[in-house]
């Protein structure tokens, strides 16, 4: 693969305020719906502007979750975010890492005469059925992306190989998931949501830390596009170096190549989010978004262009 990089952009909503902690992207409407991982607020970005779009009712009356002020324990950490449909109509449907018990609600964003219309629901059997299919250890769970193939969702565990963990990804249906989270079927479905073909990835390793998954994206082809990055950190909740950072050829669960993305001003940029703008002639046009894991500091849109040879 060769990958070129295109526009930087640190994101900011319109009265000035950072967009931190970029995790995930999906398109709503005529823009791109980004979530962050350290707020109850999503950013939509379109036609020039950022605004918030509030995807969850404040935790212990905040909004806002980090380290420094002790509170980052809190954070719903929606880590996914998926294009779906509810009725019919587009959707964005946002999930949580699982990482804690505190993580795993699922949030339906659609639009409804223009305005973002938002529904939330609790999953937790759903992730504990993730854990057991993909035989992850308690408190190393860690969903961090997915990919959509028609009706099904493939949903990927980051992994972490200094803690034993390979990444792997499960296949659930997308509407099953939209039940689950808009309590359809009454209480209980989420339990009852199907998770099938475990897999588990070889990415390999960059200075002795291994690629681990943070997004990915189904081609137009059949194959994956998966954003991975090396982060020195001992468990699935803890930040740690970023080493490098990379985007990963799959088809099914075999490794066709590996690239590094390019440093944004000599900085490994941890590509959290994926989504695709445009495939023609070999070539796929991407919108990235980087968490920089530094709430002082916006995160970034990149613009990538990946030569699939």
């Amino acid at each position: 693969m060769r990958i070129s990089l295109g526009d930087v952009r640190p994101l900011r909503f319109d009265d000035g305020t950072p967009v931190t902690a970029a995790s995930a992207i999906a398109p709503l409407g005529e823009g791109w719906l980004v979530a962050q991982d350290d707020a109850t607020s999503a950013a939509w970005l379109r036609d020039g502007s950022v605004t918030p779009v509030r995807v969850l009712p404040p935790v212990e009356g905040l909004d806002r979750f980090s380290e420094a002020a002790g509170t980052k324990r809190l954070k719903p950490d929606l880590e996914v975010a998926c294009p779906a449909e509810v009725d019919g109509e587009p959707a964005v449907l946002l999930l949580g890492s699982g990482s804690t018990d505190r993580r795993t609600r699922g949030v339906l964003v659609r639009l409804v005469d223009g305005h973002p219309v938002v529904q939330a629901g609790e999953l937790a059997p759903l992730y504990g059925l993730v854990a057991e299919r993909l035989g992850v250890p308690e408190g190393q769970l860690n969903l961090e992306g997915a990919s959509r193939h028609g009706g099904t969702v493939r949903w990927f565990n980051r992994g972490n190989l200094a803690a034993g963990v390979r990444p792997g990804s499960v296949d659930v249906p997308l509407a099953g998931l939209v039940d689950a989270v808009l309590g359809r079927g009454g209480r209980g479905s989420a339990g009852a949501v199907p998770v099938e073909q475990p897999r588990v990835y070889d990415l390999g390793e960059v200075a002795g830390v291994g690629l681990a998954v943070t997004d990915a994206i189904a081609l137009p082809d059949g194959r994956l596009l998966v954003s991975a990055a090396a982060e020195d950190t001992p468990n699935a909740v803890d930040d740690g170096p970023v080493v490098a950072a990379a985007l990963v050829l799959l088809d099914g669960d075999t490794v066709l190549d590996v690239a590094a993305v390019p440093e944004v001003d000599a900085h490994v940029p941890k590509v959290e989010g994926l989504a695709l703008r445009a495939a023609r002639d070999g070539e796929v046009h991407l919108l990235a978004v980087v968490d920089d894991d530094d709430p002082t500091r916006p995160s970034t849109a990149l613009e990538l262009r990946v030569g699939l040879g």
